[in-house]
């Protein structure tokens, strides 16, 4: 495969890696972008390997609670400057109103909302505002007790990150202070158990390879890997990360000192995972003025 500027620049942007370094990774790698973070990584070049996929969709994700369930939605447009339009702020809390009371993204869409599906709704509203719009993804929790956060709030009850928390015992407030958390921190799974066993495989390889590198004998790699996994299970799951409200503890140990069982949680964020086609500044002006 032929290995272009454009993608030793997305490697390089995204590793922050040098362009020798990104360019030999991909090349090592036949162009596999994911398989070359993680080989620059195991020669210790990544120097950003764990930043998040460009933001590509803009929207508001929006968030509701009643009767123990709780749903986030993520609605896109194309601009960040929709997310602030009233006209679609009020459709967004509507979409998220009807959401609470549905099983799936299919039901959701096909969902009553004021005469009219929420597809049909969507639609309409691409007309009105002059975008293209969608609904990307809805994701529910039940609990005991389920609490809503949202993150650079647009308004009431949307904006940029919406999470939920569901705990079994202890307050709305305890399970508030971990929903911030959720949104700053972004955990992976709620604990061990929950870890994708193709990302923890995926991780494991790369520190084997890492560790490799050192040129330590296998029995000290062994016991070296098995420490920098309970080290990687311990920063992306929820009840073992230290508690941004109080950093001497775990969230699990916390929720214990609360009289509370954290039993699930929901974090989306606006187009995440969606790369994002940036053009050239000038370019775009010219293309709006007409001249390009």
């Amino acid at each position: 495969m032929a290995i272009t500027a454009s993608m030793v620049k997305e490697l390089r942007d995204s590793t922050g890696a040098g362009m020798m370094d990104a360019k030999k990774a991909l090349t090592e790698t036949a162009g596999d972008m994911s398989a070359a973070v993680d080989w620059l990584r195991t020669k210790g070049l990544a120097k950003a390997a764990k930043k998040s996929g460009r933001t590509a969709a803009e929207g508001l994700v929006a968030v509701a609670v009643g009767n123990g369930t709780g749903v986030a939605v993520e609605v896109n447009s194309e601009t960040d400057f929709v997310g602030k339009n009233a006209e679609f702020q009020e459709m967004v809390a509507g979409i998220a109103a009807v959401a609470i009371n549905v099983a799936d993204m299919d039901a959701l869409l096909a969902a009553d909302m004021g005469g009219k599906s929420v597809a049909d709704t969507v639609t309409a509203k691409v007309a009105t505002i002059g975008e293209n719009l969608g609904v990307r993804r809805m994701a529910k929790l039940e609990g005991d007790v389920v609490v809503a956060y949202v993150h650079n709030a647009a308004a009431p009850g949307m904006g940029n990150i919406g999470v939920l928390v569901a705990t079994k015992g202890g307050d709305e407030a305890f399970a508030r202070q971990v929903a911030m958390h959720v949104a700053a921190v972004n955990p992976a799974a709620l604990d061990e158990a929950a870890v994708d066993s193709d990302m923890l495989e995926k991780e494991r390889q790369v520190q084997i390879e890492i560790a490799r590198e050192s040129g330590k004998p296998e029995q000290v790699i062994e016991k070296m890997i098995a420490g920098r996994m309970k080290k990687y299970l311990a920063e992306i799951t929820l009840l073992n990360q230290a508690f941004v409200v109080n950093p001497d503890l775990s969230v699990g140990a916390a929720a214990a000192e609360a009289g509370a069982e954290i039993t699930g949680f929901v974090r989306l964020e606006v187009g995440e995972g969606i790369e994002k086609k940036v053009e050239n500044f000038a370019e775009e002006v010219a293309k709006t003025a007409g001249k390009g």
